[in-house]
């Protein structure tokens, strides 16, 4: 019988790695379903909390931050760009793109969590923000995600409007912290076993493998 997993994601709306390690995890939770079953629970990170609501271009902000110049921005994207199209996922980012204010996208996806699926919703957002270069900020943008996702839209507005899921969010973010995350993506398997980062699914694979040899 296949082990029974829970995998904690902690990851962001505006996190490229976060994608391929999402796509990675699942093509190696299906290679790997003769050992293993899993249950995926998403959770909040956010990568700039103070971010304005119009964002920024992208170059200058990862110039700002980590201090790459353009061109080692531009090629960091395209390798990105790569590895997350050999999973079957379009990134259509380019020089002109920004980075965007995600918690509403948190809130909206806290609140699909307790009412449907999540995991399609965050699909839409990750689409919607890196496939089709909208902001995941935008209330349009997200109640769009939310159609997508199969969600009910009316629900969806409230829960923005309202702020809903805002504290709910706030101490998600800080549980992780607390708990040493700092990075993303980060996958916790059973409470127990950290795998950071957008691994390829054969080093997902090998992990999950291992895992499941360890008593429960």
């Amino acid at each position: 019988m296949p082990r029974k997993m829970t995998i904690d994601f902690v990851s962001d709306i505006v996190c490229p790695w976060c994608v391929i390690g999402l796509k990675g995890l699942e093509e190696a939770l299906a290679r790997a379903a003769d050992v293993v079953t899993a249950e995926i629970r998403f959770h909040p990170f956010e990568l700039n909390p103070a971010m304005a609501p119009e964002g920024e271009n992208i170059v200058e902000h990862i110039g700002r931050k980590y201090g790459a110049t353009p061109e080692q921005s531009a090629a960091t994207r395209a390798m990105i760009r790569e590895r997350a199209a050999a999973l079957g996922f379009t990134m259509a980012m380019g020089d002109d793109s920004r980075i965007y204010n995600t918690f509403d996208a948190h809130r909206l996806l806290h609140w699909a969590g307790l009412a449907g699926d999540q995991r399609a919703l965050k699909l839409a957002l990750f689409t919607a923000y890196f496939t089709e270069g909208k902001n995941p900020g935008e209330r349009a943008v997200l109640l769009t995600a939310a159609e997508k996702a199969g969600l009910d839209v009316a629900e969806a507005a409230r829960v923005l409007d309202e702020g809903a899921c805002a504290d709910e969010v706030r101490s998600e973010e800080a549980l992780w912290q607390s708990r040493g995350i700092q990075s993303v993506p980060a996958i916790v398997v059973d409470q127990r076993y950290l795998i950071s980062g957008g691994q390829p699914p054969e080093a997902f694979e090998q992990a999950l493998r291992q895992i499941a040899t360890e008593p429960a």
